[in-house]
């Protein structure tokens, strides 16, 4: 048996997940009397329901009470360009929504979602989301809740001893291998997802998915070919595409197929000191890029979460959407290192427009389904740009010393 899971685990997730996908299909139209095979995509969204809140609790916090005053670095301007290019990536994800709008094929509830009346309510949820007790936040999964007294914790702790911090870390460790465990059964839950999906709905419910690959991707690219290069220039003043597609190649391929932005931090560490970049700053800003630094993972929050809106035909105007924005970036910092992470905070950008959170968490399933390329995509577009803000952080300090001289 030990052999058999190791033989398993050697097989890439990618590939595992494909093939889930494929017998799901294949069982959906064959065999689709035999419901209990969607059992394993109930108990697979379960689990992740289960782990999310704590995970988004500890990850946050433990970030940033890691954070050491006193080192002169450039890290205020990475943090600054880190937050910024976030944002942006959520607003081109908001834009692409409206633009090329996503309709998702849900299973059940829809019926029991009513809109909010307007921009008043909506914030008067967040508002009081955000006092909520914190206990109660993450017993009921209120993700906003979580996040704001996750932050409050992570800066309260930052002059704490070393040994609270490391056993925060550790706990946040902790939870994050319980996220791989889970997520190493993808391929299962996508295979009862997928199988739920075709013998309910039929193979015609699958058309949707393309066109949400190729909103979640072409939003992606354009992040990556223009967005970024945008923000390269007005840093270094040149031509900023020999760095992006450097950062690009060097790191995003890899990233890529590891869909880890944690796993990828020593080869980020790697192409930093290549680029002669100040071990000061990258020693700190790709380790803390790989919890923060999350565009990808705004174009995939924003994108799902106004699909969900799309598919329930809850109306979404425009100040509204710009809260969206700002709350996907926000979100997008406390997604996890590892593979997927980002979905599980699709509920926290779902619930600003009263989305239940089953609801919210059949979108996620809908995510891992599509997730093949999604996730992939998105690791390599969050983790290159690790190394691309750091870079231009440095590179824009010595220009405008060298203007000063």
């Amino acid at each position: 048996m030990k052999e058999l899971v190791t033989k398993w685990n050697s097989i890439s997730l990618v590939k595992r997940i494909i093939a889930g996908l494929i017998i799901g299909i294949i069982l959906g139209m064959v065999v689709p009397q035999f419901s209990v095979i969607g059992l394993l995509g109930q108990l697979f969204v379960g689990a992740l329901k289960a782990v999310a809140p704590i995970l988004v609790f500890f990850l946050v916090s433990g970030a940033l009470c890691q954070h050491k005053e006193g080192k002169k670095t450039n890290m205020k301007t990475v943090v600054v360009l880190y937050l910024l290019g976030t944002f942006l990536a959520g607003t081109v994800a908001v834009i692409a929504s409206f633009l090329f709008p996503v309709e998702l094929t849900l299973t059940a509830g829809v019926e029991d979602v009513s809109a909010p009346s307007g921009v008043g309510e909506v914030l008067k949820t967040l508002f009081m989301n955000i006092v909520s007790n914190p206990i109660d936040a993450i017993a009921n999964a209120n993700y906003i809740g979580i996040l704001s007294w996750a932050v409050l914790l992570g800066i309260a702790l930052r002059k704490a001893g070393d040994g609270t911090k490391k056993a925060i870390t550790d706990i946040s460790d902790a939870i994050s291998q319980c996220v791989r465990w889970i997520i190493s059964c993808a391929p299962f839950g996508v295979m009862g997802l997928v199988f739920t999906t075709i013998s309910e709905q039929g193979i015609d419910a699958l058309l949707s998915y393309g066109h949400l690959i190729l909103v979640l991707v072409g939003s992606m690219l354009f992040v990556a070919l223009v967005v970024n290069p945008l923000i390269t220039y007005i840093g270094i003043r040149k031509n900023p595409y020999p760095l992006v597609f450097k950062c690009l190649k060097d790191s995003g391929i890899t990233a890529f197929f590891t869909r880890s932005s944690a796993a990828n931090i020593p080869v980020n560490m790697n192409l930093c000191k290549e680029l002669g970049l100040d071990k000061d700053t990258y020693s700190v800003s790709i380790p803390l890029g790989a919890t923060i630094n999350m565009g990808g993972a705004a174009v995939t929050i924003s994108i799902l979460a106004l699909a969900a809106t799309h598919t329930l035909g809850i109306s979404v105007d425009f100040p509204t959407a710009i809260i969206l924005c700002v709350l996907s970036a926000v979100s997008a910092c406390g997604a996890s290192g590892v593979a997927g992470g980002s979905l599980l905070l699709v509920p926290l950008a779902c619930s600003l427009f009263g989305i239940s959170n089953d609801l919210a968490m059949q979108v996620v399933g809908v995510g891992f389904i599509v997730g093949v390329i999604q996730d992939s995509c998105e690791t390599a577009l969050n983790s290159s740009t690790d190394v691309l803000y750091t870079a231009v952080a440095e590179l824009s300090g010595r220009r405008k010393a060298q203007k000063q001289k």
